[in-house]
């Protein structure tokens, strides 16, 4: 049986990959830093805490990792203001999964492009427990966020499902405990390898129905413990 199901955000909830990515690299360009196109991928997935510390050891920026951190989330705040990247069929999915079940978020953003991309999508209010990974000790693909978003909600990680869409929030959701359904992210895919460890992968969050959600704990595809 499924207690609950927790969703990650960027990528799964709002098509935002591609902007992390414009941000990032524009602000290394603008101040000197070694720009590259594995930076990104390596990026994917790490907390404010990390990515910051990253643009600054290996990109090159020269500012303290806390001021990067501030000024990549001041443009993100902008962006998101002149409109929300969100993907299509994903509120629609949220609110059909919470007429079924519990629902926590886990995201490698910000606290506060959480709670923004939350109040402006209207999405708030169907998820009892958010948690970003600049609130625990390591990002994904360490299982610290979904660990935390399960103890929050009072579950099981075993009675959880996690929709993800990269491969650190896979390797993070599984090494939780949790079921994983995979939506692949079309820009940044995750590797087969880490894609198997998923128990059912969808080509869109519009296919996401509580139908899905129930597949998990079928005897076919069911863990064997």
């Amino acid at each position: 049986m499924i207690d609950a199901v927790v969703f990650d955000l960027d990528g799964v909830i709002i098509d935002s990959e591609e902007l992390w990515n414009e941000v990032r690299e524009s602000l290394a360009r603008e101040r000197g830093g070694r720009w590259s196109a594995q930076a990104q991928a390596n990026m994917m997935g790490m907390s404010s805490t990390e990515w910051s510390r990253y643009l600054h050891d290996v990109v090159g920026l020269t500012e303290p990792p806390e001021e990067i951190n501030r000024e990549v989330v001041s443009r993100m705040l902008a962006s998101y203001s002149e409109g929300l990247p969100l993907i299509d069929g994903a509120v629609a999915a949220v609110q059909r999964l919470a007429a079924h079940w519990r629902l926590g978020l886990a995201s490698s953003s910000n606290r506060a492009l959480i709670d923004r991309v939350l109040e402006v999508s209207g999405l708030a209010p169907y998820f009892e427990v958010t948690v970003s990974s600049e609130e625990v000790a390591q990002g994904k693909p360490a299982p610290d966020v979904y660990l935390v978003a399960a103890r929050r909600l009072g579950v099981e990680p075993a009675r959880s499902v996690a929709i993800e869409d990269s491969g650190s929030g896979i390797r993070s959701a599984h090494s939780a405990g949790m079921h994983v359904v995979a939506i692949p992210n079309r820009a940044f895919p995750p590797p087969a390898d880490v894609l198997a460890l998923a128990e059912i992968v969808l080509d869109s969050i519009a296919d996401l129905r509580p139908e899905t959600i129930r597949e998990v704990t079928r005897p076919s595809t069911a863990s064997s413990d």
